[in-house]
């Protein structure tokens, strides 16, 4: 759980505290992290022009294209908050990239009650848990992954709201002691 701000760095620590399994927090870029894949909190379209978003289109070139043929290949287009996918960045590390939406719309801006963040996480640890590659399970591809805040930024979502839901959907994935259920 990556956060470049105080208050998200403050929402995932304290999450985390009562998470077993292997979680941990970095106070910076989502790009610091050794991982073998990136967390895209993306709009249904897969459009990577603002937010972290526009920072992973930067950093991979062609990443957008990738996503919005993943999205169009499975989806038909539009990939539903809840759901994700996962696609090559073109470098070796991060290798992958996975897109779950937090908003339909780019530049959304999410109600106090929203549960995206919830949904979100929930799709990228069903990816990493269930989800396929041509070379076999994500899961054997990917060690770690490097998640920034779900809707903190561009979709409003409060850091520790976000925090709350994300542990949440860790806790119903993994269970209470961290495990693969």
């Amino acid at each position: 759980m990556c956060a470049v701000d105080e208050p998200l760095a403050t929402a995932w620590s304290a999450v985390v505290a009562g998470l077993d399994g292997p979680v941990r927090v970095h106070h910076g870029s989502v790009l610091d992290v050794v991982a073998q894949a990136v967390v895209s909190p993306a709009n249904s379209y897969g459009w990577m022009r603002g937010g972290i978003d526009a920072v992973y289109a930067r950093a991979f070139p062609g990443i957008e294209q990738s996503v919005r043929s993943a999205i169009l290949a499975s989806y038909g287009g539009e990939l539903p908050v809840g759901e994700a996918v996962i696609a090559p960045t073109g470098e070796s590390e991060p290798a992958w990239l996975i897109s779950a939406p937090t908003m339909r719309e780019p530049a959304e801006r999410l109600p106090a009650d929203t549960v995206h963040p919830y949904l979100a996480a929930r799709a990228v640890f069903l990816q990493w848990r269930q989800g396929k590659l041509e070379q076999g399970p994500v899961r054997d591809a990917v060690r770690t992954i490097a998640m920034p805040g779900l809707g903190t930024g561009v979709g409003g979502v409060e850091p520790a709201t976000c925090a709350r839901q994300v542990a949440a959907a860790w806790q119903e994935v993994f269970g209470q002691n961290g495990h693969s259920r």
